[in-house]
């Protein structure tokens, strides 16, 4: 069966390809989720508009993001935390900090968006990575310091 998707799908296409699918999945899975229609050449037209005004809004999204990527590069956060002997910290520096610290300067960030592997877990200096966008990523440096 073809179908058009309406949505980027992991290892069957991206919004607005033409796939040939079994029947099943695009009756059972695809289509009661709306990820995509029927290939009829009314539908190609209106997935066709459908994906213009998605680029259109994708790309604003990417330049608020860039925007907002120049503002942070200029930011440096230090996040003051109680801690032990040899610079080890009670507790730890978690995304959910960072975007609280952030939030006190004025710059409102998702916590999803702080890429951080593992939670900061000693006194020092660090470079945090933010995702604004896909495409758009910022180092912001944290300096953990002790709490007095």
């Amino acid at each position: 069966m073809e179908i058009i998707l309406r949505e980027d799908i992991d290892k069957l296409g991206s919004r607005g390809q033409v796939v040939k699918v079994a029947a099943g999945y695009a009756r059972n899975f695809l289509l009661p989720r709306r990820l995509a229609v029927e290939a009829t050449e009314a539908n190609k037209k209106i997935v066709e508009q459908e994906r213009q005004a998605h680029l259109r809004k994708e790309a604003k999204l990417q330049a608020d993001a860039a925007d907002l990527g120049k503002l942070l590069g200029a930011v440096e956060l230090t996040i003051a935390q109680k801690a032990g002997e040899n610079d080890q910290l009670f507790g730890s520096v978690t995304a959910g900090d960072i975007a609280v610290a952030l939030e006190k300067q004025g710059y409102s960030i998702d916590r999803r968006k702080v890429q951080l592997d593992e939670p900061i877990k000693t006194l020092g200096d660090f470079k945090v990575a933010l995702r604004l966008h896909k495409d758009v990523s910022v180092d912001v440096p944290v300096h953990v310091v002790r709490e007095e």
